[in-house]
């Protein structure tokens, strides 16, 4: 079963920086959409970016111009580079395999992120 694995979250303050991680137990991952999702508590998951398996990316306005997300197939893993962090950016971070923007993995546990001064 293909399991995703997400790090680098933590606790930041408004304005700064953190560099998150999703690291794929199978190489399918090379052939595969991606997406990071997060989710604020009591809010639903929502989706954040998308990378295709060419490295075409997309994100959403909220987070156009300070979020970069990237893709190592070499070594099965995703990044998001946030940058200029927000209190609105606090949530817990997932990733996870999309077709037709319908995630196809199960999801893994997450990474918190925390913007707060």
């Amino acid at each position: 079963q293909v399991r995703v694995a997400e790090s680098g979250g933590g606790l930041v303050q408004p304005g700064g920086s953190l560099r998150l991680s999703c690291a794929a137990s199978t190489t399918i991952f090379r052939s595969r959409d991606m997406a990071w999702y997060r989710q604020a508590p009591g809010k639903q998951r929502e989706l954040v970016a998308t990378v295709t398996n060419g490295g075409r990316t997309n994100y959403v306005d909220s987070v156009k111009g300070r979020f970069t997300i990237s893709r190592d197939n070499a070594k099965n893993t995703m990044y998001l580079q946030m940058n200029s962090l927000k209190p609105e950016d606090t949530a817990v971070y997932y990733c996870n395999a999309v077709i037709s923007m319908a995630t196809i993995w199960p999801w893994g546990q997450g990474t918190q992120v925390t913007v707060s001064s």
